[in-house]
């Protein structure tokens, strides 16, 4: 039995890395991102590498609501989709109040609109089918208020995880026992989207090892992990109580 993932914002970063590795776990592919010749690229190294996988890929800007459906849709109708991950995000940002907004509100429109336009479009393709695994790519940065350039990224991500404990709240009560909800909080994974910060950047690991840690989570389909499991398992809680004094210099 084939079992198709679409994973959003694939073209680089978390997500190609994302899309290896489900290749390697025998997942057939949805591959969206709006740099198509990224995709392209990645889809012919994946075809190389695990020749029994299907990969498609579409061209799709998330912030785009009626583009997210349409692509959801077609994607579902060309190889019915089993999972999908929510993974397109921005890390731009400024301290608010910078007097220079753009960065903020388009990593607000990103994160936040385009990751409910992506739940409303896999959510739809799931309730109808009465199946399916939604999975949500939120941040460690969501669990606590965030200082300067990351105040608005940590909201977004928090909006993110939020949102995906609703749908878990919903679908309980519900009884809908055949769709899953997986909300991840990775910590410092290093990728494009970080490539800038510092090497040294304290319980930051290597792409492939955060990946791996990602992908557990989400083939166990677990309701929400902290990941890797070193060492922000302990750290999360921490950071759920500690002063926020403290909690400023921890991340």
């Amino acid at each position: 039995m084939t079992f198709t993932t679409l994973i959003t914002g694939a073209s680089s970063g978390l997500g190609a890395e994302l899309a290896r590795q489900s290749a390697a776990a025998g997942h057939d592919l949805a591959l969206c991102a709006r740099r198509t010749e990224r995709l392209d690229a990645l889809a012919a190294e994946i075809a190389a590498s695990c020749p029994a996988v299907t990969v498609r890929t579409y061209a799709l800007d998330v912030t785009d609501p009626d583009a997210v459906r349409s692509v959801f849709q077609r994607a579902d109708a060309e190889a019915a989709l089993d999972r999908v991950v929510v993974n397109a995000g921005l890390g731009k940002g400024r301290k608010v109040g910078s007097g220079k907004p753009e960065a903020n509100r388009e990593t607000a429109t990103t994160n936040v609109l385009g990751a409910l336009a992506q739940a409303e479009a896999g959510m739809e393709i799931f309730r109808a089918r009465g199946a399916g695994h939604l999975v949500l790519v939120s941040s460690v940065t969501a669990l606590r208020g965030n200082r300067k350039a990351m105040t608005t990224y940590g909201a977004t991500k928090a909006f993110v995880a939020s949102l995906g404990e609703g749908l878990q709240s919903e679908l309980l009560v519900s009884g809908a026992g055949g769709i899953d909800v997986t909300v991840l909080l990775p910590g410092y994974i290093r990728s494009e989207m970080n490539e800038k910060v510092e090497q040294k950047t304290r319980f930051m690991v290597d792409t492939e090892t955060g990946v791996r840690s990602m992908m557990a989570a989400i083939e166990a389909r677990k309701r929400r992990a902290l990941v890797p499991g070193w060492p922000w398992r302990l750290i999360g809680p921490l950071l759920k109580v500690l002063p926020l004094k403290v909690v400023s210099k921890l991340v």
